[in-house]
This record gives structure tokens, sequence and C-alpha cells, in this order.
């Protein structure tokens, strides 16, 4: 029995990937932010204590968009507490369970903003950054010990977090992708599902899954 935890599991994505992993072979934990807030490092560690888990996908996330001079500091630091802070403290929970048994993958749900950010996204684009750096850092640190560190630029999804953006956003957005189409969060899903089943060579690495090329 393998052992999934996708945070940030009530969201588009969370769901689209508990519809990919669902089989037999696989028990899955998608827990809504009542159950694991990943902003509070007690309920973290509370969570991951003696859980195992082979797969953790983090995913929670969230936005709160201003330029920087008008950005209130508590906005900044509440998206870099999930975002980033969030993802951290979930992978350090999780990992020696990893160490343990000499195995695992960390996944990290980064964003095409951290490496091409756009006006009014200091924070979110901050954020997602730092995950692309400790995806590296992990990845080195880990590799010997079986334990795998990947990153997903899934691109712009249909889903919550984004469904505020106004239709001139939204006509912005697509126009930027090479396809014209937006990515969807079933092949998002099904693509993370087929690097952890497939490309157990594969680690230290950033997928960008959208059809932007960026500056």
């Amino acid at each position: 029995m393998n052992h999934l935890v996708i945070t940030g599991g009530s969201g588009g994505l969370g769901r689209a990937l508990v519809a990919a992993f669902q089989s037999p072979d696989w028990h899955l934990a998608a827990p809504r932010r009542a159950e694991l807030d990943v902003t509070d490092a007690a309920t973290v560690g509370e969570y991951f204590n003696g859980r195992l888990v082979d797969l953790l996908v983090c995913a929670a996330g969230l936005t709160r968009d201003a330029p920087l001079a008008r950005l209130e500091e508590s906005s900044w630091d509440h998206v870099i507490a999930v975002n980033f802070d969030g993802a951290r403290a979930c992978a350090a929970a999780a990992l020696p369970g990893m160490l343990d048994r000499g195995s695992g993958h960390l996944v990290f749900i980064s964003s095409f903003s951290a490496r091409h950010p756009p006006p009014g996204q200091a924070a979110y684009a901050t954020a997602k950054a730092g995950l692309l750096g400790l995806t590296h850092l992990l990845a080195c640190r880990h590799g010997r010990h079986g334990i795998r560190v990947n990153a997903i630029l899934p691109g712009f999804l249909d889903t919550a977090m984004t469904r505020d953006l106004s239709a001139r956003r939204r006509a912005a957005i697509l126009a930027e992708h090479s396809l014209g189409s937006i990515n969807t969060p079933a092949a998002v899903a099904g693509f993370i599902h087929h690097l952890h089943h497939h490309l157990p060579h594969t680690s230290g690495q950033i997928f960008q899954l959208d059809s932007r090329f960026g500056a």
C-alpha cells in the first residue's frame, strides 16, 4: 500500500489528484484546512507524526495580489506562510519517515509566476520561486537517501483561486499561450501520476506544463 498526502486537497488540483491516484494500491489523504493548517507548525507536526507518506504533493496555495507599495504586510506574510513556509513545514515533517524507509517523493506545486512574475504578484512570485530553490536543495541533499524531489509549474488552471479574475485578464493570459488553450487540473494530476510511477530516476527537476514561453 502506497500513501499519498495532498495539502490543499480540497482545491481543484487536489480533487483531480485524488481522482488520478484512486486505486486499491493507494491510501489517499487530502486534508482540508480544518484538518491540516499548513501555517500552524503544531498542527503540521501533529498531522504527520507517525504517518506513512510515500508521496507528498504540496498544493496548498493562495494569492493576495497588489502592487508591492500597496500590499499590506499582513497579506505578504500570509501569502509566504501558505505558499512557501507551509510547503517547507510539511516537507520537513514528512521527510524523517521517508529517510527511515529510504524512499519517498516530494512534489511542490510552484508557478509560472516564479520565473516570470506579472505585475502585482510580488509575494506570490517570491513564495513560488522559493519552492524552486527548495526543490533543488532537497533533491541534492537527499538523493543518496532514495528521496526524489520535483517541482511542477501547472500553468493557469480554472480553479477557485483564479475564478475572481476579470474576463479581460483571462483573455490576456490565454493570449500568452502558444497553443491558445490553458491546462486542466486533470492533465496536471495525470502528469504527476506519470512522474511518480514511470520516472523513478527523475529528481531535482522543474516541469512547466503549459505552452507559455515568457520573456
